[in-house]
């Protein structure tokens, strides 16, 4: 199974090698029934949905973030903190 990341068809399924004698009859492309197929299953939008005009890579997600570093002061401050409610 070979799912294709990045490409606007974000559902999309394909096996190769498969042997038809396992499609329903209506699907096969032929009476053999030792043929091999690539079967090809993708998700068709509904008629109120659209795909989106951009699909974000992992770095543009990543840039979007807040950074998750913190000055020593803050670190400081929460050991502090925890320490105090260990006293308690």
């Amino acid at each position: 199974m070979r799912q294709q990341y990045g490409s606007p068809t974000m559902n999309k399924i394909v096996r190769e090698n498969y042997p038809a004698s396992k499609l329903p009859q209506d699907l096969r492309p032929t009476d053999n029934p030792n043929a091999r197929v690539t079967v090809t299953i993708e998700e068709e939008l509904a008629a109120d949905e659209q795909r989106p005009d951009h699909v974000m890579t992992l770095e543009e997600i990543f840039a979007l973030r807040r950074p998750p570093f913190r000055t020593k002061e803050d670190i400081d401050t929460d050991i502090r903190r925890d320490r105090d409610e260990w006293d308690d």
